[in-house]
């Protein structure tokens, strides 16, 4: 008898790892489909406008800075300020040793001064711009979708009742906007913190991330088509396995890089994912994708937002909010 469960134990579990590996991919392959980037750009000007700023802001000049710090001004630096005697095989037969150690420390100091004053500066103001700008993109690739009946009426029939046109829809929408970035924020810190676990550290940040960026990607969609934040999360973490598949080549693009050149890549190939994102019909792809399989029993819901949401509904609840209750049943995973 244990020898039989344990059998069908494994079975059920290589269905559920084939399903779930079928289901990535179809997320990987969604997120790839960067040739609708090309088709929303013709029909949208301001959204080439816009995506053409992101290329020029974080490639040429983000991008192009460091390639000109490391290809030619540190060489120069190391030319002109020179780290021992050139013509010596051992630095302690040289005279000019303490020399050349200041020569070290102002070339080390001038590098520093060099992130100061350009590199650090220009990282917040491309954060900013581009925080701005991918919003925009967001909204010109969705309303060029819908100019081109993308979308079908059911689905924007839909969407339509998810909207609330008094007082209190308005506040509730608010209310899950702020909830929205706290339960990011908070989301984020617990990404960075599983990075520094040891031995399984680097592939459970990697997991981490792909989910993060696929949700960021999706969100811009999901706030446009006004969904509420309660069917995006449940949505989000009963179909895991796609949204890891979809995350995963933005993570992968930047993934070994240093800090400064992952951000700038990323801040490049972000708002094509996005695009992507925004014209995917993913619960079609999903669905799509289930009926093909003999066995349609679930293979469960992850709580990838749990401990988030558990710090964020934490803070929330130190705020004097009167309908405190229905805020956290509303939002309760």
């Amino acid at each position: 008898m244990d020898t039989t469960s344990t059998r069908d134990l494994m079975v059920d579990f290589a269905i559920k790892l084939k399903q779930s590996s079928l289901l990535w991919l179809e997320g990987f392959r969604e997120a790839c489909c960067l040739h609708r980037v090309v088709i929303y750009c013709l029909r949208s000007r301001e959204l080439a406008i816009r995506t053409g700023q992101c290329f020029l802001l974080n490639g040429f000049i983000f991008l192009g800075s460091i390639l000109v710090l490391r290809s030619l001004v540190i060489p120069t630096l190391q030319w002109v300020l020179p780290d021992g005697c050139p013509h010596m095989d051992s630095q302690e037969t040289c005279p000019y040793r303490s020399i050349f150690r200041f020569y070290l420390f102002l070339r080390l100091g001038l590098i520093q001064l060099f992130y100061v004053f350009w590199f650090y500066p220009m990282y917040i103001s491309s954060f900013i711009l581009s925080t701005i700008w991918y919003n925009d993109i967001a909204k010109y690739g969705f309303f060029a979708i819908e100019k081109y009946g993308s979308k079908s009426s059911d689905q924007k029939d839909k969407n339509a009742t998810d909207k609330a046109a008094d007082i209190e829809g308005v506040m509730i929408g608010i209310a899950e906007q702020v909830y929205s970035v706290l339960l990011l924020s908070f989301f984020f810190l617990e990404v960075y913190v599983t990075g520094f676990i040891p031995y399984i550290g680097k592939a459970v940040n990697f997991l981490l991330l792909s989910w993060m960026y696929a949700y960021y990607c999706f969100e811009y969609k999901w706030n446009y088509s006004g969904l509420s934040l309660d069917k995006r999360l449940d949505f989000f973490e009963s179909n895991w396995p796609f949204f890891a598949g979809f995350g995963s080549p933005c993570v992968l693009s930047a993934f070994f890089f240093s800090p400064l050149v992952s951000y700038g890549v990323m801040a490049i190939l972000y708002p094509l994912f996005v695009l992507t994102a925004t014209g995917s019909e993913a619960d079609k792809v999903i669905a799509s994708q289930r009926n093909k399989w003999k066995d349609t029993t679930e293979f469960g819901r992850i709580p990838i937002f749990v401990s988030a949401n558990y710090v964020s509904m934490k803070l929330l609840s130190l705020f004097p909010i009167e309908p405190r209750q229905k805020v956290n049943d509303e939002k309760a995973l």
